[in-house]
């Protein structure tokens, strides 16, 4: 009928119907947002594992250029799952987990977990982390048990997302870590075993000795402000309290506590990592090494903060460089006027001066979405400090570890206590880098031999792709006259040839290199009678910065019990075999070196102190045959190089270089002063 549609059949209005099913299935599977690698669900645990499931899963990998022709070379970029998951009776505090990677891992990102030492990406895990990787979880640093929890999977198990590239062979063969285990002491971890063929696991169980040590209130503690971990001790230590809380900032004091012996740091830079957006609206004690609002402006926070004047914002950089105040700062009450604040970055040891060695400072902190909650407190991680001097240790800093709130005592004098709302403890220890070389050395001299014995060949490291002439690295350092312990080494080859051909000494073809070093230090000796000896110690900096507040540190292993005094350094005994001493109030500052009139080089800054003996409490002691001299001397913490010889004995000359560098150092030492002045 003309105008009239026809009926559609029953069975092409099922067919068109399951179609549209279909593509609106296929669209609504395009729409599921790819997992997380960080928080993909881990594979089932061990039935039998009644510790710590640790679990490495392998999940992918693709060959990325440059193509080379060994295959077991080829570079491959990956991706891997790792997880800690407590299935025990006692929270796991402060995790860490070691994986030691076999195939050249380098790691160029990490989810859900730091590189325990603070390494930054890539991070090369053979060279940088040597026998094994450290893990330390953050934000999750702390994993309670499944009994105080009901089992909940979020508070019992940390999962961190792992992308890098390795160098193997091709598949079906699965690059796996060669071991898993905790970096914690009370627990025990088996060899890692294949669950499947991309899965490495293991269980760590705790140590029969940990095991008894523990308690049902520590095993089923959920309390975020108890049960603690004691704190720790280390060479530096960074404590990180934070004051007063409020939802979108926090006011948090940082204290630097020097506890190595000799250990101390010149114009300390303090650094660290943001990881969740934060920035540093404010600082009192301390500032930052550049003044840059960018960051927030252009970042999230300028998109949050909209109506925040960015002007007033201290720093927004997520890894900012922490500088300490002059002391001329201190009475500042704008940025100033924090107790341990305003000292140019010097902290000493506190064998030296305990109230200097500590530093402080306070900031305000800004944070960012998800963390709007007071009690969401979380501290940066990735502490790395360093001193300007090239005097100062190397440290290595550990992660963030949450400790027992700090108690101050109350501000108004009341007997009283004030809790931090909560601190964490970063731990940081002197490491010396392989192959490091000393950075001070010292020179041996007597008054019964004429010459001296200089440093050693490149005590402090040679120059690389040294130009001009040639010289040895490996000859022996040339015997030297007494007066060329003031002239730098450039300066020295004329007194040294000169010096040989009157001893009739050989001269080594290449001549040998020098020490390269910013300081060195002449001990002489220079008496010796029956009841008692002394020795003169001598400074030297040749370096072209001024060393304040310096130390210095001599073992005698068999003269120390008969020490008296130094005459023009402050001394003290310390120890069994230690002789510390540091320059007397006013004197303490060891210039640099610097030009005098009448010379053609630069003279070193100095200073000397005569040190007595007493034979009394050190019988049978043989000063000449070397008793005398110290086994290791050090210089603001650095253990100078040794020389590998001593003065030999020799009559014929013994008056000659008593009255010779006995003269020639008090001169020296006389002129610099006048000169000073």
């Amino acid at each position: 009928m003309a105008g009239c549609i026809a009926p559609v059949p029953q069975v092409v209005v099922v067919v068109v119907f399951g179609v549209l099913v279909l593509f609106a299935g296929m669209a609504a599977a395009q729409r599921v947002p790819a997992p997380n690698p960080a928080a993909a669900a881990a594979p089932a645990p061990m039935p039998d594992c009644n510790g710590i499931l640790l679990t490495y899963n392998f999940e992918s990998r693709a060959k990325i250029r440059p193509y080379v022709a060994d295959r077991n070379k080829q570079p491959y970029s990956f991706k891997a799952n790792a997880t800690v998951l407590n299935s025990g009776t006692r929270p796991l505090k402060s995790w860490a987990m070691l994986v030691t990677f076999g195939y050249g891992e380098i790691l160029v990102g990490v989810d859900g977990a730091v590189l325990t030492g603070g390494g930054e990406m890539p991070y090369n895990t053979t060279e940088d982390a040597g026998n094994a990787t450290s893990f330390s979880g953050y934000p999750q640093t702390d994993l309670l048990t499944p009994i105080a929890t009901a089992g909940d999977i979020s508070q019992i198990q940390a999962s961190v997302g792992i992308v890098g590239t390795l160098f193997a062979g091709p598949g079906p063969f699965v690059p796996l870590p060669t071991a898993l285990s905790l970096d914690d002491p009370a627990y025990r971890c088996p060899k890692a075993t294949n669950v499947s063929s991309g899965v490495l696991s293991t269980c760590c169980v705790l140590t029969p000795e940990a095991e008894a040590n523990a308690t049902a209130t520590a095993a089923n503690g959920t309390d975020p402000t108890k049960n603690f971990l004691p704190r720790g001790t280390g060479d530096l230590v960074i404590t990180y309290d934070v004051l007063q809380a409020y939802p979108s900032s926090y006011l948090a004091l940082v204290t630097l506590d020097n506890n190595a012996k000799l250990g101390r740091l010149d114009n300390w830079r303090l650094s660290w990592e943001w990881r969740r957006g934060e920035f540093i609206y404010s600082m009192k004690g301390a500032y930052p090494s550049e003044k840059d609002t960018t960051g927030c402006i252009y970042g999230a926070a300028g998109q949050y903060y909209r109506d925040l004047d960015f002007s007033q914002v201290l720093n927004c950089d997520k890894k900012p460089v922490i500088l300490d105040l002059p002391l001329s700062r201190y009475n500042d009450t704008q940025i100033g006027k924090i107790d341990h604040c305003c000292r140019n970055g010097t902290i000493l040891p506190k064998s030296m001066d305990e109230t200097q060695s500590k530093s402080a400072f306070q900031m305000q902190v800004f944070k960012m979405p998800p963390d709007l909650n007071r009690t969401k407190l979380f501290p940066p991680a990735n502490f790395k400090i360093a001193g300007a001097s090239s005097l100062n240790p190397d440290y290595t800093c550990g992660q963030p570890v949450p400790v027992s709130p700090t108690e101050f005592p109350d501000p108004s004098g009341l007997d009283s206590t004030t809790l931090a709302i909560a601190t964490w403890q970063v731990v940081c220890n002197i490491t010396t880098s392989k192959g490091a070389k000393p950075k001070c050395c010292v020179t041996f001299s007597a008054y019964y031999n004429d010459s001296v014995i200089p440093c050693n060949t490149c005590a402090c490291g040679c120059k690389p792709d040294r130009r001009g002439p040639t010289c040895s690295t490996t000859a022996q350092s040339m015997l030297l006259p007494p007066e060329a312990l003031l002239v730098p080494f450039d300066n020295r080859t004329q007194k040294a040839l000169a010096w040989a051909e009157l001893k009739h000494y050989n001269v080594p073809k290449p001549m040998p290199c020098g020490d390269y070093c910013g300081v060195s230090i002449n001990w002489h000796i220079s008496t010796d009678y029956n009841k008692g000896w002394s020795a003169r110690m001598t400074l030297f900096n040749w370096d072209n910065v001024d060393l304040a507040n310096w130390f210095a540190a001599i073992v005698m292993d068999k003269a120390y019990d008969g020490f008296e005094k130094a005459y023009s350094f402050n001394s003290t005994s310390v120890g069994k075999n230690t002789i510390f001493m540091q320059g007397l109030e006013g004197l303490n500052y060891l210039v640099k070196q610097t030009n005098m009139s009448g010379s053609d080089y630069l003279v070193p800054g100095k200073q000397q102190s005569v040190l007595s003996f007493t034979k009394k409490l050190t019988p049978g002691i043989n000063v000449v045959a070397g008793d005398g001299f110290p086994s290791k001397v050090f210089f603001n913490g650095d253990e100078c190089a040794m020389p590998q010889r001593i003065p030999m004995s020799n009559s014929g000359f013994r008056t000659h270089l008593s009255s010779v560098l006995s003269l020639v150092l008090v001169l020296a030492a006389s002129a610099f002063v006048l000169l000073q002045q």
